[in-house]
């Protein structure tokens, strides 16, 4: 949308909260950047650019605005839709990937060189993967500043920082504020040992909704629940962690919210990473007006978007762990299915430090080498079959579930192991891999859903029928059993 100076003018002028975070407005009098829903002057038309990134704005020289705060809003919708390199690109840098593996490593990851990469980003958000790095660095680390009692050194590392220095330049060039000064704007600390950070999602949010879908499928010792609320375990590129997220609805319509999480981590390297998986998890990308706009034109759907509005595709923390619970849970209940997961925590799982076991959390899922080495007793032999062989595919790298995959990849990959069929395929890409397109046919609520809406056309929740299954699901009296079709376990 950057490209059409004119629509965002026209979001910028009525301060539409909803394109927050899918364009930055740079205004060339001041210097400083803004969200479109900043609430200053609007400045004139000839005196703005616009920018799909704050890593291209900054690297056009801008500074971000210290009233509106551009960074602190959830990202582009457009990150979970598209499914080009820019898209995988923009998903794997905000884990954390170059931070930890460099340029190189994530141009590996998605099959280009560094240079083409370089290219590709470059044209298509206005930054390489360095600026675009550096920016969400920045962000991470302001928040650290603002809201947790961490020295200033330790932020800097935690936040991605390569030195100290590194960390002061780049502060006081995107926020013009030393670390000092920004620390003077800090409204509350968390206990010790915990990182307490708030989480943008735009509205509307059907927290509770999430939460009783979460709370379904819970797995007693990775995951935990009480009333308004849901924590796990975190299994990090540095350490374990956990998480304690407090979901309530927000229903007002083209706003921004927060949603409060209590992480606590063994290396605070894993802040960034953390954040992102979390995020994914929440869905908090989506442009929820967008979607129930959509999905309202069919008028068979209609009438279960307006009685939740904001309902979001539950993501997930771990693609190699949603992949082996997947195949668990084929042909069996939700119930049945969260009973064999608790085993094999038990047998193969990782005891969490004690300093993490709060809430009921006492592991991390087990790795797919742990799995594929566990003789899973008690379980049919088919089903311990396709389990072992998927796992072997997850540690061998012959199945990549991060963000950055490419989906038409990892579906074929998917389909290629044994005991693997087309509805553990498509719930992977839904939850694990973000498409928001995935439509399940063969399950079985999904089936019982239908059968009351018969006059429903799935074709026309295109792009969106990922949140149309959500809402299938969720309508049924008692939670889908999500029961596979019998060509899984072939």
């Amino acid at each position: 949308m950057h490209t059409d100076r004119e629509a965002c003018y026209r979001a910028v002028k009525s301060r539409d909260r909803r394109f927050d975070g899918v364009f930055v407005t740079a205004v060339h009098t001041t210097g400083i950047y803004c969200r479109p829903s900043c609430p200053a002057r609007t400045p004139g038309f000839a005196n703005v650019s616009f920018f799909p990134t704050a890593a291209a704005a900054q690297a056009a020289g801008f500074r971000a605005c210290k009233r509106c705060l551009p960074d602190a809003t959830p990202g582009s919708p457009d990150w979970d839709v598209r499914a080009d390199v820019a898209g995988r690109a923009m998903r794997l840098t905000a884990d954390g990937v170059v931070d930890r593996e460099g340029v190189p490593g994530l141009a590996a990851r998605l099959g280009y060189s560094a240079r083409q990469l370089g290219r590709i980003l470059t044209a298509e958000l206005g930054a390489g993967p360095l600026a675009l790095a550096r920016a969400r660095r920045a962000q991470i680390a302001r928040v650290l500043i603002e809201t947790t009692d961490l020295r200033l050194a330790e932020v800097a590392f935690a936040a991605g920082f390569s030195s100290v220095r590194q960390f002061n330049e780049t502060l006081r060039e995107v926020y013009a504020a030393s670390p000092t000064e920004l620390r003077g704007r800090r409204s509350h600390t968390a206990a010790a040992g915990e990182l307490r950070l708030n989480l943008a999602v735009r509205t509307p949010f059907a927290g509770r909704a999430l939460a009783a879908f979460l709370a379904t499928r819970a797995v007693p010792g990775i995951e935990a629940v009480g009333p308004g609320w849901y924590a796990r375990s975190l299994r990090l590129p540095h350490g374990a962690g956990t998480v304690r997220l407090e979901l309530a609805d927000a229903p007002a319509h083209g706003q921004v919210v927060q949603v409060p999480a209590t992480f606590r981590l063994t290396d605070v390297r894993d802040v960034s990473a953390a954040v992102e998986r979390v995020r994914r998890l929440l869905d908090a990308d989506c442009d929820p007006v967008a979607v129930d706009e959509a999905l309202s034109g069919d008028r068979a759907l209609a009438p279960l978007v307006r009685a939740r509005p904001g309902l979001r595709v539950p993501g997930h923390v771990d693609g190699a762990e949603l992949a082996i619970r997947g195949v668990l849970g084929q042909q069996v209940s939700v119930a049945a299915a969260r009973t064999l997961a608790a085993r094999l925590v038990e047998s193969a799982g990782e005891p969490l430090p004690e300093a993490l076991r709060v809430d009921g959390l006492t592991h991390l899922w087990p790795t797919p080498g742990a799995i594929a080495a566990s003789p899973m007793s008690g379980m049919p032999a088919s089903r311990r079959r396709a389990i072992t062989s998927l796992a072997s595919a997850l540690a061998g790298g012959d199945v990549v579930l991060d963000r950055g995959a490419d989906r038409a990849d990892v579906r074929r990959a998917l389909l290629a192991v044994p005991g693997v069929g087309p509805w553990t395929a498509g719930y992977v890409a839904l939850r694990a891999l973000g498409d928001p397109d995935v439509f399940l046919p063969t399950d079985a609520g999904v089936k019982a859903a239908l059968a009351a809406l018969p006059d429903a056309d799935p074709d026309a929740w295109r792009p969106w029928r990922s949140y149309a299954l959500l809402h299938l699901w969720t309508s049924l009296a008692a939670p889908a059993a999500e029961t596979h079709s019998q060509e899984e376990m072939i």
